[in-house]
């Protein structure tokens, strides 16, 4: 009997050694998790503007689109993003070679994941260049948000922004432009601006 347990236990070590491989999470350090072109991710700032281990972009518009044609008209614009682990992961955990999005969940909804993006540029005004930005928060949309007529709205009925990429919310947006005149805040989420109520 002695001898019949001591074999249960070292199978149930050898099976929980076992999990925790399986389990185990691959990161950019490692050198095996590949961006959407097929290219290692290494640490650090890549030549596009990518941090991935630090889950930001600083660079150009363009830049964030590889500089495609469709994008030229803004291609003096500046962009800084920022992300959670929700929306882009460091980390690879499923395995697929690639960072992980949304991991755990089926989809983006309920994830919890967010986005900002913080734009600028020059305009001129009365023949001298000024500068404009432009602020805004994205959040994937709660697991039981309602989508009514483009909107995404909580269950009690509190809308929570407009619907962006189908599962996603904006909950606010800050515009400055000298030119417009236009100044401050162009939308603010009635349910709330603020991340750690959409987080799970």
């Amino acid at each position: 009997m002695k001898k019949l347990i001591q074999c249960l236990i070292i199978v149930a070590l050898l099976a929980c050694a076992a999990a925790s491989v399986s389990a185990q999470c691959f990161t950019i350090q490692d050198g095996t998790i590949l961006n959407s072109v097929g290219e290692a991710i290494m640490p650090g700032y890549d030549d596009w503007g990518y941090n991935y281990q630090a889950r930001m972009f600083n660079g150009t518009y363009c830049d964030a689109y590889r500089n495609a044609g469709w994008c030229q008209p803004y291609v003096n614009e500046e962009l800084i993003m920022k992300w959670n682990d929700a929306w882009l992961s460091n980390k690879d955990c499923n395995g697929d070679g690639l960072l992980d999005r949304h991991f755990g969940y089926a989809s983006y909804k309920g994830s919890g994941a967010w986005l900002t993006n913080h734009q600028s540029g020059l305009v001129e005004v009365n023949g001298k260049q000024r500068r404009w930005t432009y602020f805004v928060k994205i959040v994937a949309a709660p697991a039981d948000a309602v989508l009514v007529g483009g909107d995404w709205y909580t269950v009690d009925g509190k809308k929570i922004g407009y619907s962006i990429w189908g599962e996603f919310a904006v909950i606010q947006e800050i515009y400055n432009d000298p030119a417009s005149g236009a100044h401050g805040v162009l939308y603010k989420s009635p349910a709330g601006p603020g991340f750690g109520q959409y987080i799970p």
